[in-house]
């Protein structure tokens, strides 16, 4: 199996529970077969319980728990600067540190390139409450960005961590998109038509995200799949990536499967459900090479390309 995932929040069990990466209870499952190739994407969540303060300090402790459990398991973590695709032929296993709310900022402009050089890749600008940056989907009278926001933005885009508007406001995620240069993401988000739940993404939002380049990875988690959550299934992913794919998104449509932070469907309890879906998949007739694009290609082909682009800034 060869797959890219956008989201998970294992690594959020590890700093506060002390639960390991390869716990056999954690849904992301890293020991994979020979011959197969994956990208996790390691996220940090920070609550919008968190002080700043908090927020700021759980990143660097994530960092430093991140790389330990890394070289204990023997997979490769993704080194500041390093290409995702290399990294993604030449390992069984890579991992790609992430941020879940910019709330980690602290205010501190700076912390942008601190979190640069500890690896970290993508984060979101915000939980699902406001913060310095801006306004997440639950806050009430929701706003765009922040002076403080459109700052840290750019300074995001300066050091080549890629802007994540899982979480985002409808507000904020049209002022980044009129206030960046650079294609962004939404990690862990399904389709508003689908599941109209304030974590989805509406098809205005979904066709700015394919016109820029960007990439938005679909989420397990049981409410975003379907509207009666007892009643979500793995069948549910089909439905969603079909609306992505209905409006274009066949080169930005992968996942973000939201492994150890969401609730997942009755009928899978593991990241060992990709095989599933890739069986679902050639079921519904997909060709393989559209199969390809959205469990790898995709997502290799976008960080290859922004780090392309962040050269050229």
């Amino acid at each position: 199996m060869r797959v890219v995932d956008l989201h998970c929040d294992t690594l959020y069990k590890k700093v506060t529970r002390s639960v390991p990466l390869d716990h056999p209870d954690n849904e992301v499952r890293f020991e994979t077969p020979a011959g197969s190739h994956k990208l996790q994407c390691c996220a940090i969540w920070l609550p919008d319980t968190f002080s700043g303060d908090r927020a700021e300090q759980t990143v660097f402790a994530a960092a430093e728990q991140l790389k330990a459990e890394c070289q204990r398991l023997g997979i490769s973590l993704l080194s500041p600067g390093a290409s995702c695709r290399q990294a993604f032929e030449a390992n069984g296993n890579t991992v790609y540190f992430t941020v879940e709310n910019g709330s980690a900022l602290n205010g501190k402009l700076e912390n942008v390139g601190r979190f640069a050089a500890l690896g970290v890749r993508m984060m979101t600008l915000t939980w699902n409450a406001a913060n310095l940056i801006g306004d997440g989907a639950d806050a009430e009278n929701p706003k765009g960005l922040t002076r403080f926001g459109r700052a840290a933005v750019a300074e995001m885009e300066k050091h080549g961590i890629i802007v994540d508007i899982s979480h985002a406001s409808e507000p904020l995620f049209y002022d980044v998109a009129a206030n960046t240069r650079l294609p962004f993401v939404a990690s862990h988000s399904d389709t508003f038509p689908v599941t109209p739940h304030r974590r989805n993404l509406t098809d205005g939002q979904i066709k700015v995200i394919i016109d820029r380049g960007g990439l938005f990875g679909l989420n397990f988690h049981n409410a975003f799949l379907n509207s009666d959550p007892e009643s979500a299934s793995v069948y549910d992913i089909i439905r969603h990536a079909e609306h992505f794919l209905s409006l274009g998104g066949e080169n930005s449509l992968c996942f973000g499967s939201d492994f150890d932070g969401g609730v997942l469907p009755r009928d899978f309890c593991d990241s060992r459900v990709y095989y599933r879906v890739y069986e679902l998949f050639l079921q519904q007739n997909y060709k393989e090479s559209l199969i390809r694009k959205i469990f790898f290609d995709n997502a290799l082909n976008f960080f290859e390309n922004f780090d392309n682009s962040i050269r050229m800034l």
